[in-house]
């Protein structure tokens, strides 16, 4: 990284530099420590989402499966009573 860094001439020494000043302050180190915490709030938001969506599609899957076999056991009856 040096290397290339010293390759780049004085313009890259001078912006390296200036990357290095600004991510050294405390501001920028509490604004990365909020954008991570965002993004993992908001990856989390999301898998809670998928988990509910899933939740849901399986209960009316097993509504369907109730129904289904609520009308298996009268027609059974039906059955046994003849």
């Amino acid at each position: 990284m040096e290397k290339l860094i010293a390759s780049g001439g004085e313009v890259m020494s001078q912006a390296v530099a200036a990357y290095r000043g600004i991510t050294a302050t405390e501001e920028f180190k509490n604004l990365e420590i909020l954008r991570a915490r965002t993004r993992h709030d908001e990856a989390q938001a999301l898998r809670n989402a998928e988990r509910k969506a899933e939740q849901r599609e399986r209960e009316k899957w097993q509504s369907v499966v109730e129904e289904q076999a609520t009308k298996i056991a009268e027609l059974q009856k039906q059955l046994d009573k003849r």
